[in-house]
């Protein structure tokens, strides 16, 4: 009898304590499924990949969604604390990337959805609205060894609903800045010790989410851009003495960073710096203190760095933090790592069916997206622990070569080794199979299929073959996981 490896169980007793005793076994049953399944993520896709097509009592695994008590932010403090003492060294800042994700729904029974604009389909010219979920994911960009470059792996989604949501029901409207604020202090209780770095795209560069990770207690860094027409001005003279009147905030203003690029003043300093797709650039850095400050709004010190190309290949931009102590081409190399995050949106996409679900409980849906971007996360953890400091083997082909693993590059093993190597093979008492077995052995004394008659006899054969192995899998695979 197989059960699933010891490394594995070992991840998955962190989460167990978090469910009842009956919801933990459905739990299970749901994760490894949603390993297995090919194509819709779906609770029905699961079970039928288990082999529990025959259950009678099939909603007891909708409940674990839409009714069961548990939860997913316990889940993800679990699955954060987990990650950073994996991957994160002891003393090394925390990484964080924040993003947001539109999922596509169009379902008339799903109150938070919201017309928003496709940034997938969209362009700088060309406009396109869809109608769907607005997510808001926390992702930690951890160094993996075995990989040999940062992840996107994320710790901690929430739903955003639209602002018409909020208005049928008189509530006050959060925007993206009121939740990654929520988010980001959310993970500064759960590591109250460890030096914090977020990155986020031009979105996030609001004043009062600034100030606000500015005034914590243990302030945490904001990495973002910064508009070239932004009003900075010089920190506050002294007051003098026996000076009337209230004390100024802020001093004259500086040029603008749109202005400082045509300076001949300008100190720039070329630097190497890691760039996009894993490879080294030369680019022209410039860099200064200031307060950023805008009527009616907070005033936030910052250091701004300006970025230019020697070469004039890509437009001069600029970035900020709110934190002047680590050195420019550090913050350039932290916020190039934020494109992982799109990457890891893109994965979901192809290998966890992110925008297959078809749950329209507000429940069920709060829990579901979450689930599957922190199974993204976990099958990450499972392929750390099987390989034991080895070497992840790559998957080669003809037409496309890869010297290092992806973000896909776990799933087939952690797949294999759940239980999925059984699914391949065809079990030779299938009736479909073997017919199809005796053309292919005896071809010139039958009569030649058509293509379409083929195409069933193989989808027939698959079928009966996930069928009889899932009714085996599901029956022993979690013996050892109490």
């Amino acid at each position: 009898m197989r059960t699933l490896p010891q490394a594995i169980i070992q991840v998955l007793r962190q989460f167990e304590l978090l469910f009842s005793e009956r919801v933990w076994e459905w739990a299970k049953i749901l994760l490894v499924g949603a390993i297995l399944a090919p194509g819709k993520r779906t609770v029905t896709a699961v079970l039928r990949v288990m082999g529990l097509s025959d259950e009678r009592q099939f909603q007891n695994y909708h409940r674990v969604l839409n009714r069961a008590v548990w939860s997913p932010r316990a889940a993800s403090r679990v699955l954060l604390r987990l990650l950073v003492s994996t991957f994160v060294p002891p003393g090394a800042p925390v990484v964080l990337g924040i993003d947001d994700h539109i999922k596509r729904r169009r379902e008339a029974k799903i109150a938070a959805k919201g017309i928003y604009r496709d940034a997938v389909r969209s362009s700088k010219s060309f406009f396109v609205k869809t109608s769907g979920l607005r997510w808001v994911c926390l992702m930690l960009l951890a160094p993996i060894p075995w990989a040999q470059r940062s992840w996107a792996l994320p710790v901690l989604t929430v739903l955003a609903p639209s602002e018409h949501y909020h208005q049928e029901r008189k509530q006050r409207h959060k925007t993206l800045s009121d939740w990654a604020r929520q988010m980001i202090f959310q993970v500064r209780r759960w590591l109250p010790d460890r030096l914090l770095v977020v990155v986020a795209d031009s979105s996030y560069a609001a004043l009062a989410l600034l100030a606000a990770c500015q005034g914590l207690a243990r302030p945490v860094t904001l990495v973002t851009r910064l508009r070239l027409d932004a009003r900075l001005y010089d920190p506050a003279p002294a007051r003098k003495p026996g000076q009337r009147g209230p004390t100024a905030k802020k001093g004259p203003r500086q040029p603008t960073l749109l202005a400082r690029l045509s300076d001949p003043a300008t100190g720039w300093q070329t630097v190497t710096v890691r760039w996009y797709g894993g490879i080294t650039r030369t680019v022209r850095l410039a860099t200064g203190t200031a307060l950023w400050y805008h009527s009616g709004k907070p005033l936030v010190a910052i250091r701004w760095v300006l970025i230019s190309d020697p070469d004039g290949k890509f437009e001069s931009q600029a970035l900020l933090r709110t934190d002047a102590t680590h050195t420019p081409s550090q913050i350039v190399e932290w916020l190039v790592q934020r494109w992982q995050l799109e990457v890891t949106f893109e994965e979901s996409r192809a290998h966890l069916g992110i925008e297959t679900q078809r749950q329209w409980s507000d429940l069920a849906i709060l829990r579901t997206t979450p689930a599957l971007l922190g199974l993204f996360s976990l099958v990450t953890l499972f392929a750390h622990q099987l390989l034991q400091g080895q070497e992840l083997p790559v998957r080669q082909a003809a037409w496309y070569t890869k010297a290092l693993p992806t973000s896909a590059t776990p799933w087939p093993s952690c797949a294999s080794t759940c239980g999925r190597s059984r699914f391949h093979g065809c079990h030779p008492k299938t009736p479909t199979w073997c017919k199809f077995q005796r053309h292919c052995l005896f071809g010139s004394r039958m009569r030649s299929p058509t293509p379409r008659k083929r195409r069933r006899w193989i989808k027939s054969s698959l079928i009966h073959t996930r069928l009889y192995y899932g009714r085996v899998l599901s029956g022993y695979m979690f013996r050892n996981t109490r």
